[in-house]
C-alpha cells in the first residue's frame, strides 16, 4: 500500500492503542494529526516520532464537547487526511446500576456520537476524492454482550455495525473501512475505569504493540473485520453467514406463523 504524502488523523492518540498507531503509521510514511485531551503527552509522543520524518500536528480536543468535536470534523473536511483512526473511547467505572445519567451520556458521547460524526466527515471527504480509509476500534465485547456492562459493549457493537454498513455502501466509492475488535489489551483504559488489568489471566491479555501490529496486517489485507486474538476466522465467517441467511425473512408482510394466536375448536 502506498502511503506517499498520506495523512492519518488518530483520536485518543496520547497513549495506548492510539499512540502505537501513531508510531507505526509514522514509520510507514504517514504525516500525523494527533487528537486527544492531553497536550503534554501528545507533545512527548511527537518529539519521539519526529526523527521518522513525519509532519506531526497536535489538535487538543475533548470529543465529548460539541465545540471540540466540531473542530476535528472541520480538520477532516480540509481534505488532506487520507486515514482516520477512530480510537478514542472509555469504559464505565462500575456497572450500569452504579452510574447516573451524566456518566452514561458521557460514554455515549465519546464512544458513539464522536466516532459516528468523524466517520461521516471522513467518508464525505474520501468519497469526494475517490479514496481513503477509516479504522474503527471496536471490541470483541461487541460479540459478547452478556459479559461486563452493556453500555460499553453496546457502543462497540455500534462501531461494528457502522463499519459493516460503510463497507457495504462506500467500498465501491474508494473508501476502505476496517473494524478492529481487540480482546483484553494492556492499556490505560482499565485503570481509568477502576478495573485491575492484572486480575486478568495472563493468557487472556494482549500487549498493545502486538494488537496494533496484527490490526495493520489486517489493514494491509483489506479485511473489513479484524479480530487479532481469534485463532480461526471460520467461526466469524459462520456467524456472518448465519446472520445473512436471515435477511430474506427479516421484513415480511405476514406475521410469522409462530406468533399467530392458536385457535381451538369449540366442543
Amino acid at each position: 500500500m502506498s502511503t506517499t504524502n498520506g495523512t492519518a488523523l488518530i483520536t485518543g492518540a496520547s497513549s495506548g492503542i492510539g499512540a502505537v498507531y501513531a508510531d507505526r503509521l509514522a514509520k510507514r510514511g504517514f504525516d500525523l494529526v494527533l487528537v486527544a485531551r492531553d497536550r503534554a503527552k501528545m507533545e512527548a509522543l511527537s518529539s519521539r516520532l519526529k526523527s521518522l520524518g513525519s509532519k506531526i500536528e497536535i489538535l487538543v480536543a475533548d470529543l465529548t464537547k460539541p465545540e471540540d468535536l466540531d473542530a476535528v470534523e472541520a480538520r477532516l473536511a480540509a481534505g488532506d487526511v487520507s486515514l482516520l483512526v477512530n480510537n478514542a473511547g472509555m469504559s464505565l467505572n462500575g456497572s450500569l446500576l452504579e452510574n447516573g445519567g451524566t456518566e452514561i451520556s458521557r460514554i455515549i458521547a465519546l464512544n458513539i456520537t464522536a466516532p459516528a460524526r468523524l466517520a461521516a466527515a471522513a467518508a464525505k471527504a474520501f468519497v469526494a476524492k475517490g479514496h481513503g480509509a477509516v479504522i474503527n476500534i471496536a471490541s470483541v465485547l461487541a460479540l459478547a454482550p452478556e459479559r461486563y456492562d452493556g453500555i460499553y459493549s453496546g457502543s462497540k457493537s455500534f462501531l461494528l455495525n457502522l463499519s459493516q454498513s460503510m463497507t457495504a455502501h462506500y467500498a465501491d466509492k474508494g473508501v476502505y473501512t476496517q473494524a478492529v475488535l481487540p480482546g483484553a489489551t494492556r492499556t490505560e483504559l482499565w485503570e481509568r475505569s477502576g478495573k485491575d488489568i492484572n486480575s486478568f489471566p495472563i493468557e487472556m491479555l494482549m500487549e498493545v504493540d502486538d494488537l496494533v501490529d496484527a490490526a495493520l496486517v489486517g489493514f494491509d489485507r483489506r479485511e473489513p473485520i479484524t479480530i487479532p486474538p481469534l485463532p480461526d476466522d471460520a467461526a466469524w465467517t459462520a456467524m456472518q453467514q448465519a446472520r445473512l441467511s436471515m435477511a430474506p425473512n427479516l421484513s415480511r408482510r405476514a406475521v410469522a406463523g409462530r406468533y399467530l394466536t392458536q385457535q381451538t375448536e369449540s366442543a
